[in-house]
């Protein structure tokens, strides 16, 4: 239950990433809520999984589905480039966050 806790936290980043890009500087209202609330809702999630889970493997996987869900959300929804380069980067961190996986006891 707690790597299905961890993932979800991993995706409330990437939503608070994309609202905090839409908020502009929190400038915006109803991004800015949303960043703050999914914010609180992904750190509770972490913070749960924390209980029974590393620390290093937990916080590991968490940004790094935070880093590479925003990556895939830069591209799909705000047009930012997508080249082979950065492709290998987010291959890389998918790497190294299923290495952590293996190697965790938990």
């Amino acid at each position: 239950m707690a790597w299905i806790v961890l993932v979800v936290a991993g995706l409330l980043e990437v939503v608070w990433a994309f609202a905090m890009k839409q908020s502009e500087g929190f400038s915006r209202l109803w991004p800015s809520v949303i960043t703050l609330v999914t914010m609180a809702m992904s750190f509770a999630c972490l913070a749960w999984a924390m209980r029974s889970l590393p620390l290093g493997t937990a916080y590991t996987i968490w940004t790094g589905i935070g880093a590479v869900g925003a990556f895939i959300v830069g591209i799909a929804f705000l047009g930012e480039a997508m080249n082979a380069t950065r492709i290998l980067a987010a291959v890389l961190i998918v790497s190294g966050l299923v290495l952590m996986k293996l190697s965790s006891t938990a």
